[in-house]
């Protein structure tokens, strides 16, 4: 957690960037953004070393020219990130539908007709946060857990910024499955970014990217006990620079083996759709983030 004065400056400094950020035309802060993370990564030894060595784990066939190009890009790509969640602070509905497009809403209906809900399992792919504002525009009654930030300040400003379309956020925690089981029930779409290896939550051991990763397995749970499909959904920031956003058909849910088996089958089926994101869009995920921290031998 961090210090008291340190928690404080890091509040103010997100506060005045949503601010200033926010006032900005999107195409200036699309300018400005990818300047700044380049010079932030320069003060982040440990985050530029982390996004080596991960993209070596991900891509031994690529040179090392090949992955300098990709960590450049994975640092434009937060840049412009930043940015963009600045511009949703004061942005409106019609203006994020202007630059956003949606497939596959069909698989969610479809999902929907069966009256238990549906769940995205999803991953830090693209700006997930314009996809967790695109959702609610478009009329998905969506509900998401999330981590709480250490700073409740820093929490409640950027849930401000999540609710604001239609969202509603649930803190990650022992309450968290209730909260989402009570959601699925009303039919409501639920949503859980399983690409991390998260402390103090269910998970198991599934492959990425060729090597065992520790997954949340949640979501995987509460669709084999509660019956719901299980939709793989991304989004990716294209070239010119609008947003795509995918809904996949419900993952296979798995018949054979005991409750931690089918558990453990349809977590790794969840798994596999992120990489396949991820290796369609290499430049638009969290390589610095230490998703191979634990492993089965420890």
């Amino acid at each position: 957690m961090p210090s008291r004065g340190g928690g404080l400056a890091l509040y103010l400094g997100l506060r005045s960037f949503l601010g200033v950020g926010g006032r900005l035309p999107l195409r200036l802060g699309r300018a400005i953004g990818p300047q700044l993370s380049a010079a932030a990564f320069k003060l982040l030894p440990r985050s530029r070393r982390r996004i080596d060595s991960h993209l070596e784990i991900a891509f031994p066939e690529l040179d090392q020219d090949q992955r300098d190009a990709l960590k450049a890009g994975c640092v434009r790509h937060f840049g412009l990130m930043l940015a963009e969640v600045a511009w949703l602070w004061r942005a409106q509905p019609a203006q994020i539908e202007a630059i956003c497009e949606i497939e596959g809403m069909e698989h969610l209906g479809t999902a929907l007709e069966g009256g238990r809900g549906a769940m995205f399992a999803t991953g830090h792919c693209g700006n997930w946060e314009m996809l967790s504002a695109l959702l609610p525009i478009t009329g998905v009654p969506l509900i998401t857990a999330v981590r709480e930030l250490d700073d409740p300040r820093l929490d409640h400003l950027v849930n401000a910024m999540r609710t604001r379309f239609g969202t509603e956020i649930v803190p990650r925690g022992p309450a968290a499955g209730r909260r989402l089981a009570r959601a699925l029930a009303r039919n409501q779409v639920t949503a859980l970014l399983i690409d991390q290896d998260i402390k103090d939550v269910p998970g198991v051991f599934v492959p990425f990217f060729g090597r065992p990763a520790w997954t949340p397995s949640g979501a995987a749970m509460l669709s084999i006990r509660m019956r719901f499909p299980l939709l793989p959904g991304f989004i990716h920031r294209r070239a010119d620079g609008t947003h795509k956003g995918v809904i996949h058909p419900p993952l296979p849910v798995p018949t054979d083996g005991t409750l931690a088996d089918k558990v453990e089958e349809l977590t790794a089926s969840a798994t596999a759709a992120v990489e396949r994101q991820i290796r369609d869009y290499p430049e638009q995920w969290v390589w610095m983030h230490r998703r191979w921290r634990r492993q089965p031998e420890s």
